[in-house]
Parts: C-alpha cells; structure tokens; sequence
C-alpha cells in the first residue's frame, strides 16, 4: 500500500514538472507572452532546470524558436522519473548482468510517460478551450487557450466543416487526442 503510495505521488509530481515543461516549450513556440498566467507559473516550476540547460545549449540551439532548454528539461525529468521508478519498484536489483537491456526499458518508459504526458496537457488544454468557447468565449483564458490550441485545431478546421454554426475540430481532436492515449497505454 505503501509504494503504491509512493508512487502515485512520485508520478504526479513528475506529471506537473513534464507538463510545466513541455507547456513551456509550447507556449515559446507560439509566442505566448510568459508574463501573465500561466506563463510565470510554468515558469517559476521550471527555471531551476531550464536556466542552467539553456546556458550549456549551443548559442545556435538557444536562439532558435524552438525552446530547446524547456524540451530537454522534460526529457531528463522524464529520464529521472523512469530511473525513480525503477529504483522505488526494484527493477534495477541484480540486473547489472542486463544492463542493455534495463536501459532500453528504462529509456522506452521514458519515452512513453513524455508521449502521455504531452497528449494528456494537449487534451486538458483542448477541453477547456472547447468548454470556455460555450460559457465565456470573450475570456481572457479564452484567448489564450485559443492561442495554444490553434496550430492544432485549423489544420482540422479546413476538413471538418462547422455544423450548424459550430466547429467540431475541438471535439474531433479531443477524440484523436483520447485515441493515441489508448493506443499508447
């Protein structure tokens, strides 16, 4: 009961620090301005492992549009959360003989806590975009919710038409969304 326990917190705490990263990443992609909220959330989670990955970046990756220093950051937490893992279950106990093989499990958990990571924040930002659409479209949350989802949402705009006045891509995304999120688990 105990490491169940454990677990749960040491998932959901490094859930928050992935998320708050790769939202960090997003939200610099799409030129969201990190002044206002949840900009300096994301941010004030984030800092003590951005900042110091962005002074070792190269100067041509730490200028690019791409934030590499937040994409980094969510793969070493990722990379630590499957190590923490590992440790807390026993995997690593006498597998030093299968060590190739235990990295490659370790770096494929990984992968897959990112993957579900991004595909649940993408979703959680879907729903409230398409929630706030019907109960206060001129918001502020709206708005921003509207920045962070529309490079998702207008590729699906041009093929699914709006039925009687209203666009379905949110829905239709979330459903994409739900469906990855079955294929992955």
């Amino acid at each position: 009961m105990l490491i169940r326990i454990l677990a749960f917190l040491l998932e959901t705490l490094f859930f928050l620090l992935i998320a708050a990263a790769l939202l960090r990443a997003w939200m610099n992609w799409v030129r969201v301005n990190m002044s206002a909220q949840p900009g300096r959330f994301v941010m004030a989670v984030t800092d003590w492992l951005v900042k110091p990955l962005r002074r070792m970046l190269p100067r041509s990756l730490a200028q690019s549009r791409v934030d590499w220093a937040s994409v980094i950051a969510a793969v070493v937490l990722a990379l630590i959360y499957a190590l923490l893992w590992a440790l807390l279950f026993g995997v690593l106990m006498g597998a030093l003989e299968l060590a190739p093989v235990v990295l490659l499990t370790l770096l494929s958990f990984a992968l897959k806590m990112l993957v579900r990571v991004a595909l649940q924040t993408l979703f959680i930002l879907v729903l409230g975009f398409a929630i706030l659409s019907w109960v206060q479209p001129g918001s502020p949350a709206y708005a921003l919710l509207g920045r962070l989802t529309e490079p998702l949402l207008a590729p699906l705009r041009r093929v699914i038409p709006a039925v009687g006045g209203v666009d379905l891509s949110a829905l239709v995304l979330i459903v994409l969304l739900q469906i990855a999120l079955m294929i992955l688990v």
